[in-house]
């Protein structure tokens, strides 16, 4: 009998070899678009570029998500459908390919060939069992880094974690009540909290200015959520962790965001600085603090059929 997937909180107990899950994918690797990410943290992207996999499917799906035509692609393929949205249709060209093992092995080695820092596994928790298959066939020369919204459980990322050099992890929400509003799972926090945890165990070495293990947890600042963000912060620096906090400010209204009055604009300068003011006062060592000018298009990756580059 096939294994019922129960990897992440959302427990679908189904079969995903048949089935689509809550992440909107089945078990097999499916894959939007790959190349050198040159906008990621400083010691990420280094000098060549984070050699970046954006894997389909999400098990968060955040409401206003930068990545929403890979985040909810069964939902993009409706609004594609209903609204006529030509960026969207775009994006969808290789949802319904599925990329082996060996493939996904391919892609890895071709980014190591075209000088990758490091292979980055963008929101790829939904495949952890297939990742794990990966790295027992092949390791990389270059350090891993696991991109993840941290919406998981703690005892999968285990499995996987013996092949993760970096963990570079979203901190979203501390509020229930927010994390409901934007994603439909109030218990966010609760098991982000775990897995952030022990990812900022990992201890950072650097070598010449580029990472090469480490943890960097990542916050992204919302529009009337300044509150939210000093109490993420404040738990933050309570773990007494040397990892790095990246308090970012490029939020650009994105997705499906009719309803939501308040995600229709970019974070204004006084709540950027409320937040940057606070981080500051907690005196916090390894911080990195992103600028507005972040808040563009230009940096969202084009995931179109006839663009080979990620921007």
């Amino acid at each position: 009998m096939k294994n019922l997937c129960s990897i992440c909180p959302n427990q679908c107990n189904i079969d995903r070899s048949i089935f689509s899950g809550r992440c909107q994918v089945t078990e097999d690797f499916k894959i939007a678009k790959y190349g050198l990410h040159p906008y990621e943290e400083p010691p990420i992207s280094y000098k060549n570029g984070s050699g970046t996999i954006f894997f389909y499917g999400c098990t968060l799906g955040c409401t206003f998500c930068q990545n929403y035509p890979l985040s909810h692609p069964l939902q993009t393929k409706k609004i594609a459908q209903l609204k006529e949205k030509k960026e969207y249709t775009a994006a969808l060209h290789a949802y319904y390919k599925n990329y082996s093992i060996a493939d996904c092995i391919a892609i890895m080695k071709e980014l190591e060939n075209n000088g990758a820092e490091n292979i980055n596994l963008v929101t790829a928790s939904h495949y952890v069992p297939k990742l794990v298959e990966v790295f027992q066939k092949y390791r990389p020369n270059i350090p891993v880094v696991y991109n993840t919204h941290s919406y998981e459980k703690l005892e999968i990322l285990k499995t996987l974690d013996r092949y993760i050099d970096i963990y570079l992890p979203d901190l979203k929400f501390f509020d229930a009540k927010i994390a409901q509003r934007y994603t439909g799972k109030a218990n966010y926090f609760a098991y982000a909290k775990k897995v952030i945890q022990f990812m900022t165990q990992r201890k950072n070495r650097f070598e010449n200015g580029k990472m090469l293990s480490g943890c960097i947890v990542r916050h992204l600042i919302l529009p009337l959520c300044t509150q939210d963000s000093i109490h993420l912060i404040d738990w933050f620096a309570s773990l007494k962790s040397e990892a790095y906090l990246s308090i970012m400010a490029q939020y650009t209204p994105f997705g499906e965001i009719e309803n939501f009055e308040e995600l229709k604009r970019p974070i204004t300068k006084r709540e950027y600085q409320k937040v940057v003011h606070y981080v500051e006062s907690l005196a916090l060592k390894n911080v990195y603090l992103q600028e507005q000018v972040a808040a563009d298009r230009i940096f969202i990756p084009n995931f179109t059929k006839n663009k080979r580059e990620l921007f």
